[in-house]
């Protein structure tokens, strides 16, 4: 890392006087995306203890029960649901509560833009950038879920977060591991990130087979509960490509020195090597209680219901290098990476059209890659040091992606 601090949590000493969540000044809470994976989680832990937090704003996609019912539950003072279609629904579901109700991208802003301490940016897609834009540029403490503002957008969320004195959590559990194993240490001490992967359900099939494979087995995933578009990503293991990607923008560390491992077992999530030989891993259940709760409580801990790991009963941890053969996806991202500029941007989208097709039977699994990686190769650089400029470059990217699944010819090929 060579004189680069690690970058996390962003915002110098106003980021370590942060207070920790306490009764008599409970920490203000807004959760983008309540309603899914992430939020879900998130909000079991929230009630877990309502003498510690407040909830000022709760978000969803189109699901206006589950979102109504929470923000209900918990006395939020707005709800937002992102699709404005939902928006009479919401009202109703809402009526006599006093709690106000938004709708669209404007909802979401107003939501990120609440003054809530703490923001959860769990939205799916590019579509959470905005508001987690938004969270940021206020100085807000945003502990983020979602891997598409770090790798779409990087150096403006980094630059918007550094310039608003904001602090940036992570909570993908690879990166909160590192987090956690960084431990404060000194930038000239770190020699390498390692991010384990569990593999996914398809680390032992053939490429005949995985050519063949169905939605529903792509989402089947070994160890974790997730929703459908990261279960696929990570049964491509574009999900890892994309952590690559986080972990170089987040901890400041050149690409060739973040490595990733197999670990079928999730046990491990993630490791730092040091330059005196040391190698520090955050072990856990694959529960994402733990990387939330500890981003919920950061600078302290939160104790959690999560299950607690027997290394007894686990009784083996086992870890093989990832097949980029059957796997290309790693060498896909990092390539995007070092060339930089759009290229991350038209990657993330390009993937998130091509997951959705694979989802609708569109395209066979292995086209999901194919596409990916025939967008990358035809589009050229473009601006990207606003929010105009990178939206711009993922619907082209997106345009370009559906012709091609369109065609019949993911790889563009005639």
């Amino acid at each position: 890392m060579s004189g680069q601090a690690p970058r996390l949590p962003i915002g110098g000493s106003a980021a370590r006087g942060r207070p920790p969540p306490s009764p008599e000044r409970p920490r203000s809470v807004t959760v983008l995306g309540a309603t899914g994976s992430i939020g879900r989680s998130t909000m079991a832990l929230l009630a877990e203890r309502p003498k510690l937090y407040r909830v000022e704003a709760l978000t969803a996609r189109r699901n206006v029960a589950a979102l109504a019912a929470l923000a209900r539950a918990h006395r939020a003072k707005l709800a937002v649901v992102a699709d404005p279609g939902a928006y009479r629904g919401l009202v109703e579901a809402l009526a006599g509560t006093g709690i106000e109700a938004a709708a669209g991208e404007a909802g979401l802003i107003e939501a990120a833009l609440r003054p809530a301490e703490w923001v959860m940016a769990g939205i799916v897609g590019v579509a959470g950038l905005a508001p987690t834009l938004a969270a940021l540029g206020r100085g807000a403490i945003v502990a983020i879920a979602n891997k598409e503002p770090l790798v779409s957008a990087g150096p403006l969320v980094l630059e918007t977060a550094r310039r608003a004195g904001a602090v940036l959590l992570p909570v993908d559990s690879e990166h909160n591991a590192i987090f956690q194993a960084l431990g404060g240490a000194a930038p000239d001490a770190v020699e390498r990130l390692i991010l384990t992967a569990s593999g996914g359900p398809f680390r032992t099939w053939s490429l005949e087979a995985m050519g063949r494979a169905t939605p529903e087995q792509a989402v089947a995933h070994p160890n974790w509960s997730m929703g459908a578009k990261i279960s696929v990503d990570s049964a491509t293991m574009m999900n890892k490509g994309l952590e690559i990607i986080e972990a170089e923008r987040l901890f400041g560390v050149p690409e060739p020195r973040i490595e990733v491992i197999v670990h079928p077992q999730s046990i491990v999530h993630s490791l730092v090597a040091f330059t005196d030989g040391s190698l520090l891993a955050q072990l856990g259940a694959p529960d994402m209680r733990i990387p939330i709760a500890h981003a919920l409580g950061w600078p302290s801990r939160l104790a959690t219901a999560a299950p607690r790991l027997d290394l007894a009963a686990v009784g083996r941890l086992d870890f093989e290098p990832p097949s980029e053969h059957r796997f290309p996806a790693l060498a896909l991202a990092r390539r995007a990476l070092r060339r930089g500029g759009a290229a991350p941007t038209i990657l993330n989208a390009a993937n998130e059209v091509a997951v959705a097709a694979f989802l609708a039977r569109r395209i066979g699994f292995l086209d999901i890659v194919r596409t990916v990686e025939s967008v990358l190769e035809s589009l050229e650089d473009a601006p990207t040091g606003s929010l105009e400029a990178v939206l711009a470059c993922d619907l082209e990217a997106r345009r370009l992606a559906e012709v091609r699944i369109g065609s019949g010819h993911p790889t563009g090929d005639r």
